[in-house]
Formats: C-alpha cells, sequence, structure tokens
C-alpha cells in the first residue's frame, strides 16, 4: 500500500521558513523543527531528507517568495537612483520593523554560519547574490541613461556594492541597529554615486 501524506509539504516548508529565518538555522535542531510543524521525524526526512536538505530546500523556497520579486520590481522599475533609494527604504522598513523586524534575511544569515559551505546551499546563496546583483545593476544603468549618476561609474561595481549594502543592513538590524543609521549609511553610499549638477 503506498504511503499517502496526510499534511501539507508546502505548508510545512513555510512554516520551517520562518522558524530557520527567526532562530537561525544552525541553532535550530529537528526536534525544534517536529514542535513548530507538528510533523513526526520520519515524516520531516521522508519528504526533505535531512537537516542539510531541509535547510536548502527552505532557502529556495525563501528566495523564490521574498527575495526575487523584490529583484524583478526593482529591475522593472524606470526611475533609476529612486528605484534604488526605495528599495533600501523598504528593505531597513521590513528590517526594523512589523512582523519580522530583526529577523534579518534568511539568505544572509546563512552565510555567516557554517551552512554555507555545503554545495546545495552555496548554489542558493550565489544564486540570491546573482540575481540581487543584476536588478541592482539594472536600476544603475537606467539611472545611468537619465543622466542620474556621476560619469564614469562602473555600474557593475557599483551593483556589487550596493549588494554588500544590502546585506550589511540585513546584519546590522538584526543586531538591533536603528532605522535612521542604516538609513543615514545608504544614503551617504547613494551621494556618491549621484551625479553633481554644475552650477
Amino acid at each position: 500500500m503506498p504511503d499517502i501524506k496526510h499534511f501539507d509539504p508546502d505548508a510545512a516548508l513555510d512554516q520551517v521558513v520562518r522558524l530557520f529565518w527567526e532562530r537561525g538555522a544552525d541553532v535550530t535542531g529537528i526536534a525544534d523543527v517536529v514542535q513548530a510543524t507538528g510533523l513526526s521525524r520520519s515524516s520531516l526526512y521522508a519528504t526533505f531528507g535531512g537537516k542539510e536538505r531541509l535547510q536548502a530546500a527552505a532557502l529556495r523556497r525563501y528566495l523564490e517568495r521574498q527575495s526575487r520579486p523584490v529583484f524583478a520590481a526593482l529591475a522593472a522599475d524606470g526611475r533609476g537612483l529612486p528605484a534604488v533609494t526605495g528599495f533600501f527604504e523598504r528593505l531597513v522598513a521590513a528590517r526594523c520593523t512589523g512582523e519580522h523586524a530583526r529577523w534579518g534575511c534568511l539568505v544572509t544569515n546563512t552565510q555567516t554560519g557554517p551552512a554555507r559551505a555545503i554545495p546545495e546551499i552555496q548554489q542558493v546563496l550565489d544564486a540570491h547574490h546573482t540575481e540581487l546583483r543584476a536588478a541592482m545593476r539594472a536600476a544603475l544603468e537606467t539611472a545611468r541613461d537619465r543622466g542620474q549618476v556621476r560619469p564614469g561609474l562602473d555600474p557593475h561595481a557599483a551593483a556589487e556594492t550596493l549588494a554588500l549594502l544590502a546585506y550589511g543592513v540585513n546584519l546590522r538590524s538584526r543586531a538591533g541597529a536603528g532605522a535612521g543609521d542604516l538609513l543615514a549609511g545608504v544614503r551617504a553610499v547613494l551621494d556618491g554615486f549621484t551625479r553633481i549638477e554644475e552650477r
């Protein structure tokens, strides 16, 4: 007789994402996952595999549901630098207030832990970085075409800088940094990119 799952794997994975995001996957054991989801160990292992595969699946879900829609919106925004500013303002607001305040970013949090060395997890981290940087570059190229950035600005290097800045916001907000300080840092970086009009 075939084994029939009596639970929704998608809903269970969403619970795991939330658990790993809030607490940190490295300090969350399978017993914690069992308690949070109400599933048995055997059901978890049969559906997702071990802890490493479960963490990789949670990261992929986070990238799909949390990150990619934001990246796509940024890349498609035709405003240039104001789109980048808006991205960071929303990021700081999400990291400092609301339901997920002080949780940071699941992807950024994972980059600071030992699981980052697991190939399946490293692939997700690399994909996230590549897509974040590409969205930033698209916005910067629009800004260049609109004459908003200083002459000679390298869109690729600048996009890398902004990706690193986003990771910094994620980490510092999780550590308790205030929104005002985070936004001041963001503005300082963006001011360095902005074209200064001749008087």
